[in-house]
């Protein structure tokens, strides 16, 4: 009897494994799917609970609904710990942090009022949708426009310091300008906000010129805003044409080893840890 136990419990826990990391599989996918939903749910029913009128009618309904989740949750997080061979790799992953700072509020509630509010941290596990809906291509891209973001630090920090130079030499030509009129430039500080609300098209309009001079400034500085818009936009652009790499097609397979995702099609090994991915 033992024997026979000890034989079916690596089996059964390669099988949750495959259910709950993988989403290739028609059961991991199904798992995944209602993990979604059963998400969804938890955040309409807290975004509900904040309505009075609605928490005064069924309040007690909702505290019901949130423990049956929340419970599910826990479940979910403990079996994501027992069929992973390294648990401070799921853990302390990101996913791991955020399964269980989205489990925890209501449990945190019974001892803190209006800790169960945090539940709305859930909204955060939506992110399982690129590993569910295969947009691996879409995560690659992601990536492909962070290299291009950091290829073009250094040109857009050059240009950012530019435009902060810009907005103290505007900032204080307008308050110069416009101080003694009432107009709202009552300091450079404030003069600067202006500008800079100016100079990226936003136009709040609670400060606005009212002397000839000041508007004819106002309308150049507009302009010039259409011009520095679209600078870091061709900055990046032109990085990420030029790191742009050929496509490469991932799978959902979690290395059970060390947690790690974004494997190769067909892979055999972790490309982190460089284990077995079958083991």
């Amino acid at each position: 009897m033992y024997k026979s136990d000890k034989n079916r419990n690596p089996n059964i826990r390669q099988k949750l494994y495959e259910i709950i990391y993988e989403a290739d599989t028609p059961a991991g996918k199904w798992f995944d799917v209602m993990l979604l939903i059963l998400i969804l749910i938890s955040i309409i029913v807290v975004m509900l609970e904040t309505v009075e009128s609605l928490h005064a009618k069924y309040g007690f309904y909702f505290n019901i609904a949130e423990w049956v989740i929340t419970i599910l949750f826990s479940i979910e997080y403990i079996l994501r710990v027992w069929t992973i061979k390294k648990a401070s790799a799921y853990i302390f992953s990101f996913y791991g942090i955020i399964d269980f700072l989205s489990t925890i509020p209501k449990y945190l509630s019974l001892i803190f009022a209006g800790a169960n509010i945090l539940i709305a941290l859930r909204a955060l596990r939506l992110l399982r949708v690129f590993r569910i809906l295969k947009l691996s291509p879409f995560v690659g891209e992601s990536q492909g426009l962070m290299k291009a973001l950091k290829a073009s630090r250094a040109k857009i920090s050059v240009f950012l310091l530019a435009v902060l130079i810009l907005t103290i030499i505007l900032g204080t030509i307008m308050y110069l300008v416009e101080y003694q009129h009432g107009s709202g430039f009552d300091n450079i500080p404030k003069s600067m906000y202006w500008a800079i609300v100016t100079l990226t098209t936003v136009g709040y309009g609670d400060i606005a010129p009212v002397t000839p001079l000041g508007q004819f400034i106002a309308s150049i500085i507009m302009i010039l805003g259409y011009g520095i818009l679209a600078v870091p936009t061709g900055i990046v652009s032109a990085e990420y044409s030029r790191h742009k790499e050929k496509k490469i097609h991932h799978n959902t397979q979690v290395c059970p080893h060390c947690h790690a995702t974004g494997h190769h099609d067909n892979a055999k090994y972790c490309y982190a840890c460089g284990l077995s991915l079958n083991e």
